[in-house]
């Protein structure tokens, strides 16, 4: 059994304004850095053998105050890159409900079902990080792990690891600065994990 941390990076301006920025590379707000170093410090007395961050500037401020408290290494996972969401990017949610009505609502109930214009599907973005994810798994088997992934890519890394429902990606933007634990068995059937 593995022990997965899911991190969540402190959050930026744009989350700060209800702004979609996808895989849009924003800095830490001032908000976002005192929510880093608050997750840092309660990190700071749980032992990771790595922290896995996403390539994203949030991401990797957040994972480098991580591990000078924790001590750990730290790595880059190219993979954990945001969900690119194409043309919607840099617009405020609220925007994209006003003049896409139908596709918000659609998007908010059943997400695998959207691709936003010029963007990803949800389906590209889980085979992207299901291998790696499965490596991952298996290498720290018996371990514990922290994955620092800005939303709504942590969403779909905890579907992949966990199964279930994606939810509302557009709530899911609005969570930052925090983490959950999460226990997951490496399997060796097709099925890559078992649920705990």
């Amino acid at each position: 059994m593995i022990e997965v941390l899911l991190i969540r990076p402190g959050c930026t301006t744009f989350d700060e304004e209800g702004r979609i920025k996808g895989s849009l590379d924003i800095p830490l707000s001032r908000l976002g850095v005192q929510q880093a170093k608050a997750l840092a410090d309660s990190l700071k007395k749980i032992k990771l053998d790595c922290l896995y961050a996403a390539p994203s500037e949030s991401a990797q401020a957040s994972a480098k105050l991580i591990c000078e408290f924790n001590f750990c290494r730290n790595k880059t996972l190219d993979c954990l890159s945001n969900l690119d969401h194409g043309l919607w990017q840099g617009k405020l949610v609220s925007e994209v409900k006003r003049l896409q009505p139908k596709v918000y609502r659609q998007f908010q109930e059943s997400p695998e079902d959207v691709c936003p214009p010029e963007g990803e599907t949800i389906e590209q973005a889980v085979e992207r990080v299901e291998t790696a994810i499965h490596k991952l798994i298996r290498k720290h088997d018996g371990g514990r792990v922290g994955l620092v992934v800005p939303q709504p890519m942590a969403s779909i890394v905890r579907f992949v690891l966990l199964g279930g429902s994606l939810g509302d990606l557009w709530k899911c933007e609005l969570d930052f600065g925090n983490f959950e634990t999460l226990h997951i068995e490496p399997v060796p059937s097709s099925s890559l994990f078992a649920r705990v």
